[in-house]
């Protein structure tokens, strides 16, 4: 019987898929509930922890199924793919919850920050002014997703970079 290789690209896509379901799940679940109107960040947090837990996962799933073998390139690999495509699955539900779901949401959400500036009594109505064109400037959902998507990928690279370091496949005899 012959071992096939395991493709880490191909490998990755499923991790990725479910990762970016749990953003999507944790976003929905925020919406329902208020929080993200609220600005509440805890669960924004968790789900950073979800995605260095996911990325490490990914990777030694990864080397589980390559028969115990990983390069460190193997496990970039990996890890990229799982964090870009759970960005992108991400990025997806964010342009269809900002154009169908809820157009006024994002305006809501800016009128709260706005409010929330002028409790601050250090911040004049020009500081706030400013500061809210810089808030509508990159609230726009394609550069949020775009945002996202750079985001998902440098830490899915450094998470991945560490993850193959640590699990990396020892030559013989050292």
């Amino acid at each position: 019987m012959e071992n096939q290789q395991v493709s880490p690209g191909k490998f990755a896509v499923n991790y990725g898929l479910i990762l970016g379901l749990v953003i999507v799940l944790i976003s929905v679940i925020m919406y329902v509930t208020g929080m993200q109107l609220e600005g509440v960040q805890w669960p924004i947090y968790l789900y950073y922890l979800i995605f260095l837990g996911f990325i490490f996962y990914a990777v030694s799933q990864f080397k589980k199924q390559n028969n115990g073998f990983l390069s460190i390139g193997e496990s970039i690999k990996v890890g990229v793919v799982v964090a870009v495509i759970s960005a992108l699955v991400f990025g997806v539900y964010n342009i269809i919850f900002n154009y169908v779901i809820d157009p006024e949401f994002t305006s809501q959400v800016m009128d709260v920050t706005r409010e929330k500036m002028l409790e601050n009594p250090n911040m004049t109505e020009e500081i706030v002014d400013q500061s809210m064109e810089w808030v509508e400037m990159f609230s726009s959902p394609w550069i949020m997703t775009a945002y996202w998507l750079a985001l998902s990928a440098f830490f899915g690279l450094l998470y991945s970079l560490i993850a193959g370091a640590i699990m990396k496949q020892k030559p013989h005899g050292a």
